[in-house]
């Protein structure tokens, strides 16, 4: 095995000795990225010079390095897929690339990637398209500092920003991505790592998971979008450190929870949502040093949701702290805050002296009768949340926050 990675690693560098640099300009023998493509030996350099390349259907099928210099334009004038690359070891590198043509059965993209390793795709500029990029059953490549802007108005006619389809160990770094059905979609992808994106105005979810698993996002950006993100059918995902803001709408949330097992939720801001968290068959999850802001309901928790662990957090102006549809509770609330809190501390220790109960009733009304929110800021809610407080008839009567914190919780 030893001897087979050694000889791997002498053929790439022997490659890399000898390979030149070829340029492509309007003026030039070359004038075509094509053209250039079908001439390079394996590891050349292609330089595309400043100017506008009308060209679609573009196979990338050596190992190459393509680099553009001052964004010069690949124009697919909307006839379908632009690039596509077929090869492993490949870089693609600053270019302009617009105007993918749009089909209900095929999926054009601006640039595709097809059982591929080693690949980077970085410094790009996407507008007009189906698809940005598309990554199928490759693994072990970067895609990084790209700029995607669709113009989608329909979720039937608009594809994804980026899309990755059964591929493995890709890094998804410094992208913005806005305009589009998904921002960023991943179904049968595991071990990838999404970090320091933004994915904002998007139709549908800002980051879209579906049977993928061991995977991180974090440090991310997702405003604004019909939904924030959706983890779905997927276990062992870390969400770190992201910001899910401004995710509003009469089925809209931060985040999505749908049958997740063993993941970590840690780190974030939930500002301004209509849901912040919104949970359904989802368990073992951790959720510790999130700040929960002005949402409507900061988690609202739908059902077949156990062993989960909500601790030290801030829930901070939320109409609703927590929303919970069963009268059965065996996940655990514990040393949060609570803006809510009216509770005192007599030992200041910091602990609030009473226990604190997140479940309002009139929350359970309003699941039951969403009409009924009319009547938030109403006195009549103040005694119905009170009598449910004193003797809990609809909500789980064990579900507490036993230490709640008398501060703002930093970190």
């Amino acid at each position: 095995m030893k001897f087979k990675l050694a000889l791997y690693a002498t053929l790439i560098w022997g490659g890399a000795i000898y390979a030149q640099t070829i340029e492509v300009c309007n003026s030039c023998e070359l004038s075509s990225l094509k053209s250039a493509i079908a001439i390079a030996k394996d590891f050349d350099t292609i330089r595309v010079q400043k100017g506008t390349y009308k060209e679609h259907n573009i196979v990338v099928d050596k190992p190459l390095t393509i680099v553009g210099v001052s964004y010069p334009v690949i124009d697919g004038e909307l006839k379908g897929g632009i690039i596509t690359i077929t090869s492993d070891n490949v870089t693609v590198d600053g270019l302009f690339i617009i105007n993918v043509g749009t089909s209900y059965t095929e999926d054009y993209a601006a640039i595709r990637v097809k059982r591929s390793k080693n690949f980077v795709i970085k410094n790009l500029v996407l507008e007009k398209l189906f698809f940005g990029i598309y990554i199928e059953k490759s693994s072990y490549g970067r895609v990084f500092h790209n700029k995607i802007i669709g113009d989608a108005v329909a979720e039937y006619n608009s594809g994804n920003g980026i899309q990755l389809w059964h591929s493995n160990h890709i890094e998804i770094e410094y992208n913005y991505v806005e305009h589009v059905r998904d921002g960023i979609y991943l179904e049968f992808s595991d071990d990838c790592l999404i970090k320091n994106n933004v994915s904002a105005e998007n139709l549908r979810y800002g980051l879209h998971f579906m049977f993928s698993n061991n995977d991180v996002y974090q440090d991310n950006t997702f405003e604004n979008n019909g939904a924030g993100v959706a983890v779905m059918f997927s276990k062992h995902i870390k969400m770190l450190n992201n910001t899910f803001k401004e995710n509003w709408g009469t089925a809209s949330y931060g985040l999505l929870l749908k049958e997740i097992n063993d993941a970590e939720i840690i780190g974030n801001t939930f500002e301004e949502n209509t849901i912040g968290i919104n949970i359904e068959g989802s368990n073992r999850i951790k959720y510790k040093n999130n700040n929960f802001i002005n949402n409507g309901w900061a988690i609202k928790v739908r059902g077949a949701c156990y062993t989960n662990s909500i601790t030290e957090n801030n829930f901070l102006y939320n109409s609703f702290d927590i929303a919970y549809n069963s009268k059965v509770n065996d996940n655990i609330f514990d040393k949060n805050y609570w803006s809510n809190y009216t509770g005192y501390d007599l030992d200041k220790d910091g602990i609030g002296d009473v226990p604190y109960r997140p479940v309002k009733l009139f929350s359970y009304i309003v699941n039951r009768t969403p009409e009924t929110i009319i009547l938030l800021r109403s006195m009549f809610i103040d005694l119905i949340n009170f009598s449910e407080k004193v003797s809990p008839v609809f909500t789980p009567d064990n579900l507490l926050d036993h230490n709640p914190q008398i501060k703002k919780i930093t970190w």
